[in-house]
C-alpha cells in the first residue's frame, strides 16, 4: 500500500471507464472504515455509509445520477448524514461528511482503485430519490457518492497554487 504522502499526491478526481475488476467486499470495508475513523463534530458521528455493489442497484444509481463515470463503477460508497444532531444549535454534519469522504479519497487512491467526489450532480431530488432507492430515512440526506473501481487510465492530479501563494505563517500576506 502507499505511504501518506504520496496518495494526497496522486489523488485525484476520476471520471473516465473502470475496468471489468470486481472490488472485494474486505477492500470497500476497508475504504469505508478510513470514513468511519474521520474526525467528528463533538464526536456526533453524524455519517452513514451504504456500500453498493449488486450490478442490478448500481445500475439504478447511474441511472439516476447519469453520469458516464457510474455506468462502468464496480460500487458506490453513498454518504448519508443525519443533519439533526447539533451543539448549541450547529450541526456539524456537512464536516463530518467532507472529513469521511476525504479520508476514503485517500485510502482509494492508497489501494489502487479511482473514484470521484459527486455532490453537485445528485442535489436537486437526485438525492431523495437515491434516498428512497436505498431505503433511507427520510430525516437523513445523501449528501456524497463515491463510484470506484480500477481505472481504466491513470488519471494526473489538477496542478495546485505553491505553498507560498496559498500558505504564510503567522498572518495573512497575500498581494
Amino acid at each position: 500500500m502507499m505511504e501518506l504522502f504520496e496518495a494526497i499526491a496522486k489523488r485525484h478526481s476520476y471520471r473516465g471507464e473502470f475496468q471489468n475488476q470486481p472490488i472485494p467486499r474486505e477492500d470497500l470495508r476497508k475504504i469505508v472504515e478510513a470514513g468511519i475513523m474521520a474526525p467528528s463534530g463533538c464526536n456526533h458521528q453524524t455519517t452513514f455509509f451504504i456500500i453498493v455493489d449488486e450490478p442490478d442497484l448500481l445500475k439504478n444509481v447511474a441511472d439516476l445520477i447519469g453520469k458516464p463515470v457510474c455506468y462502468s463503477a464496480k460500487a458506490m460508497i453513498v454518504c448519508v448524514a443525519d443533519p439533526g444532531k447539533e451543539y448549541r444549535d450547529i450541526s456539524f454534519f456537512r464536516e463530518d461528511c467532507a472529513a469521511a469522504v476525504e479520508n476514503m479519497l485517500l485510502a482509494v487512491t492508497a489501494m489502487g482503485y479511482a473514484t470521484v467526489w459527486l455532490d453537485g450532480n445528485i442535489r436537486f431530488g437526485v438525492d431523495e430519490q437515491i434516498g428512497a432507492l436505498l431505503g433511507v430515512p427520510k430525516n437523513y440526506s445523501v449528501r456524497i457518492v463515491l463510484p470506484l473501481g480500477v481505472p481504466v487510465t491513470q488519471g494526473t492530479p489538477n496542478k495546485k497554487l505553491s505553498f507560498e501563494k496559498r500558505a504564510w505563517f503567522n498572518g495573512y500576506e497575500k498581494e
